[in-house]
């Protein structure tokens, strides 16, 4: 490129930044002939955590903070040692018996390690061909103390190879007196599963079955 092109491209480099530059300067002039409008204030909003800080040092101050806590812990000792009652379940009226059959039809294939398939789509399988019900499962209530009795009375029947499930009353209490481990039905999982309406149910394996025994108190 010869030197008269790159002096004449370097003169239209800096016509064209002169127009940028007095561009610039007519906005920043604009801009400052503006003025105010209105009342101007100063800045000074606070910060959530401040404000959060605040408010908890005014709940402490105030004893509400103190309050909120005692009433937290006493809802959290109550739910654990009296948890919710499972709802629709009645006690027990009429005895009647029935089977649950746990077999399940599994809808893919199952495989080894080593990727070889062991178990194919739609093969039927039963729990009760490889781990059997070692103890039986009695559903209670207990907050009506004649199906406390009745629980223990089958527990000493049976040697105490019976694992009391609670689907009301306090678990707690009932290990405390009894000195064993007692559960609990959290939010009726299993009696929905196994289709139990009525307490006291007893649940013990039958051959590949589950036999379900709602019986009176």
């Amino acid at each position: 490129m010869h030197s008269s092109e790159l002096r004449s491209q370097a003169i239209h480099h800096a016509r064209t930044a002169l127009v940028v530059f007095a561009m610039l300067l007519s906005l920043v002039a604009r801009a400052q002939d503006l003025g105010v409008i209105g009342p101007v204030f100063p800045i000074a909003e606070p910060s959530l955590l401040e404000v959060i800080l605040s408010k908890l040092r005014e709940a402490e101050a105030t004893g509400v903070l103190a309050r909120i806590q005692r009433e937290t812990q006493a809802n959290v000792k109550r739910g654990i040692e009296q948890p919710a009652p499972v709802e629709r379940i009645t006690k027990t009226i009429k005895a009647r018996s029935f089977y649950y059959d746990p077999s399940i039809v599994v809808p893919y294939a199952i495989a080894d390690a080593e990727g070889k398939v062991i178990v194919t789509p739609g093969t039927r399988v039963n729990p009760l061909d490889t781990v059997s019900l070692s103890k039986a499962l009695l559903f209670i209530d207990a907050r009506d103390p004649a199906q406390v009795g009745r629980a223990r009375k089958i527990l000493d029947e049976r040697g105490g190879k019976v694992k009391v499930i609670l689907t009301g009353g306090s678990y707690l209490d009932l290990m405390r007196r009894w000195k064993r481990p007692v559960f609990y039905d959290q939010q009726g999982s299993l009696i929905e599963k196994l289709g139990i309406r009525h307490v006291p149910a007893l649940v013990s394996q039958e051959g590949k079955k589950l036999k379900i025994e709602e019986i009176l108190r």
